[in-house]
């Protein structure tokens, strides 16, 4: 561009040029993050539906948005910007040859033991090279623009264009879950993605023009002015300003699928608000001043270290709490970082920094942590560390604050003193009891409620907040655990607990599985009840009914999908052969463990076969014609993972039936809707099927039944012939939602029948 050009007054060619730059950042941001849900929706059906596979996802996008950052740092090398302009659109051209995007099969299946390697791998050879281009656009194009714009006062400030990149990223990621999946199959996704990608190279195309088509072709947009270097120890503090949301942001994720509840859609959330944070952050005049943040963010730490142990209370205040925390820590970081932001010609070296920083956190959260720690303590451990990123009031220490530092301290360690005391004398525990209408959970909370008053009083004095609410975490994670847990272990797929709760009606001592807010079975530790399978596998219940009438058949072949605590062995007899298809080799290794769970070892009649990987993989291998019940039963948290509900499935489910067997869903849910879907398949695959709702029993004792809800279905009439005469039966009426198939799975319309029926 010539100096005229470049230094003229606005006018409409200058009112041209920024926009085909804020349009064509906002386009590239938004193919990058309407990528990530569905890519990660292709590979879900091969790991299940663990949100160990989203952040893992995150992880890979993290890591590739680095190589890209990387590449439109080192592009920057090279002076002349149209040889830069004509470099990545070459690129782009080279990265539309893996259009349109699909899962490889290059590595095979997953292993289950080890999956995240062979996850990671996938994702690179199917989505990474256009991820990669595609991501480093938006730092590319801010530096072109700082260039093209050196002239002009909004020249000065192309950070502001980063706000730009982020809102599309924010709205492209909301419009999946709500417009995109209920509107188009996957193949459909896949299509209009690539149609994306062509119009985005085409505006890219569009720069080159307005670059190369100067008044003097021969001139450049002048180099920048070169500023200083940004020195080591600043470098540190923006890769630990930008790891610390990266890593809160997987961190808030599981620990609300697993402890708090597993609702649709939840994955999305914490990435939305991350990206939020960005677009507040770096505008010219932030909505949100970093006055309040630094308040608002005190505060609401203060209450969700109170509360992040405990997996109990209204989960939609949880929820609230722990998403506001989220958003104010996030938002706080990034505040600090856009006030530290270098001069333009940095920017390229600023946003590595950035991205480098999210992979440290995402990999810490998502890789390294699952490794080291039983549950997940990384989030309140990061949530505390954060706190050393606010800024420290240098004035003079008064009195009253060393006083309100050393009352929060006792009272922060008076709940786990209390329990120790209740521990060492039951007297004293039975007296609290009969006086005090609370128990040591709710007493807890009250307690720490008083610690988290002194921490907000103290958010300005960083190190003593920090000890504060260090000690509030301590204290809570100790009654937690104290009270709720014999046994904490975790795999790629999740948190499994095994709690012990007492119940007189059933003998005594009760072991439960637990993974996060859902229970995976009970046993009673007596001799005299152990074998009677409880909660949704008790006789009463549709999945008990239909066990008890295999025993009419001389040797029953039955296939269960989803193994926890093994209950459905107690119905197993000596003639009968049972395999259990199961994801996750701690479910299975837990569940065999007598010191847990004896209904595989000692109630079984005979051996019993576990298949491990995820059953759409392994049951696919089975013969045809062979089994006389299947029973799908596969929870992660309460989300069904989709792809076992779908058309195909269901066939697969059907094909593998003798003549006279049935198959049994599990429809219970606690969010989603999802029996029509299932029905829905059922007529379109013209096979009769039966639904039943079944309530638990006031009377019964709290681990012996569950209410529990399921459609059976046989390949054909003979099947069903003893289920019709049962009034606990019936047949649903003809509906017209659409059946998922795996090309189209619509969530929205299942939470949305979940609200309103």
């Amino acid at each position: 561009m010539t100096d005229a050009v470049v230094t003229a007054a606005p006018g409409k060619g200058d009112r041209l040029t920024p926009a085909l730059f804020a349009l064509a950042i906002f386009t590239s941001a938004s193919l990058v993050f309407v990528v990530q849900p569905m890519v990660a929706k292709l590979v879900l059906p091969m790991l299940g539906g663990s949100p160990s596979v989203w952040n893992t996802s995150m992880v890979f996008f993290q890591a590739a948005l680095l190589g890209g950052y990387a590449y439109a740092h080192a592009l920057q090398r090279i002076g002349s910007i149209r040889v830069q302009v004509g470099v990545h659109l070459a690129l782009l051209l080279a990265a539309a040859l893996f259009l349109p995007l699909h899962i490889s099969g290059a590595l095979g299946e997953p292993n289950p033991s080890a999956p995240i390697g062979w996850l990671l791998a996938t994702l690179a050879l199917s989505v990474g090279a256009p991820f990669a281009v595609l991501s480093a656009t938006a730092p590319l194009l801010q530096a072109w623009y700082a260039r093209v714009r050196a002239g002009h006062e909004d020249g000065q400030n192309p950070y502001v264009l980063y706000a730009a990149s982020n809102l599309g990223s924010f709205l492209a990621l909301l419009s999946y879950p709500l417009l995109i999946e209920p509107l188009a199959t996957l193949g459909g996704q896949r299509g209009g993605w690539s149609l994306g990608y062509g119009a985005f190279i085409l505006m890219v195309a569009a720069l080159a023009v307005v670059v190369w088509r100067s008044r003097d072709a021969a001139e450049e947009p002048p180099p920048l002015a070169v500023s200083a270097p940004i020195p080591w120890l600043d470098k540190l503090k923006l890769v630990l300003l930008a790891a610390a949301p990266s890593s809160l942001m997987l961190g808030v994720t599981a620990h609300l699928s697993t402890d708090v509840a597993s609702a649709p859609f939840l994955w999305v959330v914490p990435l939305a608000l991350y990206l939020l944070t960005f677009v507040i952050a770096f505008q010219n005049k932030p909505v949100i001043p970093i006055w309040l943040t630094l308040m608002l963010q005190g505060t609401l730490t203060a209450a969700c270290i109170m509360l992040v142990a405990f997996r109990t209370g209204y989960w939609p205040m949880l929820f609230a709490i722990h998403l506001a925390t989220f958003f104010f820590t996030a938002l706080m970081c990034h505040q600090l970082l856009a006030e530290r932001r270098p001069a333009p010609d940095r920017l390229t070296e600023f946003y590595l920094l950035l991205s480098l920083g999210g992979v440290v956190g995402g990999a810490f959260t998502a890789l390294l942590a699952p490794v080291i720690f039983d549950t997940v303590w990384e989030y309140p451990l990061v949530l505390v560390l954060v706190g050393l990123a606010r800024p420290m009031k240098r004035t003079p220490v008064e009195k009253s604050e060393i006083i309100t530092f050393v009352v929060g301290l006792l009272i922060a360690a008076t709940p786990p003193i209390l329990s120790a005391a209740f521990q060492a004398d039951w007297d004293l525990a039975w007296a609290f009891n009969r006086h005090v209408p609370w128990d040591m959970q709710q007493l807890s909370i009250a307690i720490l409620g008083m610690a988290a008053i002194c921490a907000f009083l103290l958010r300005d004095r960083t190190p003593a907040f920090v000890i504060l609410i260090a000690a509030m975490a301590l204290s809570s994670q100790y009654i937690a655990r104290g009270y709720e847990a014999k046994l904490s272990d975790r795999s790629f797929f999740g948190v499994l607990k095994v709690a012990e709760t007492e119940d007189p009606r059933m003998g005594g001592a009760v072991h439960v599985l637990m993974h996060g807010t859902t229970l995976h079975g009970a046993q009673p530790r007596d001799p005299v009840m152990r074998c009677n399978p409880t909660l949704y596998y008790a006789p009463s219940t549709p999945i008990g009914q239909v066990s008890l009438a295999q025993r009419d058949k001389p040797g029953a072949v039955i296939g269960v999908v989803g193994q926890g605590s093994g209950a459905l062995a107690g119905y197993k007899r000596a003639t009968d052969t049972l395999t259990f298809f199961e994801i996750d080799p701690l479910v299975d290794r837990i569940s065999r463990d007598p010191k847990w769970f004896t209904f595989i070892s000692d109630c079984a009649d005979g051996p019993v076969r576990t298949v491990l990987g995820d059953a759409r993989l392994t049951l696919g291998k089975e013969a045809k014609g062979t089994y006389d019940l299947l029973v799908i039963d596969a929870f992660s948290s309460d989300a069904v993972p989709t792809h076992l509900l779908t058309e195909e499935a269901i066939k697969l489910y059907l094909s593998l039936l003798k003549p006279d067997g049935v198959v049994l869903l599990h429809l219970s849910n606690r969010n989603l809707e999802i029996t029509l879907p299932a029905q829905a398949a059922a007529q379109a695959l013209h096979v009769p099927a039966l639904h039943q709702i079944y309530r638990e029993s006031d009377r019964a004792p709290e681990m012996a039944e569950a209410s529990t809800e399921a459609l059976i279905l046989s390949p054909t009439e003979a099947g069903l012939a003893r289920y019709r005469d049962d009034p606990r039966w019936n047949q649903l009426q003809q509906t017209q939602v659409r059946p998922w198939t795996d090309d189209y799975v619509n969530l929205i319309g299942s939470l949305w029948r979940h609200i309103t029926q």
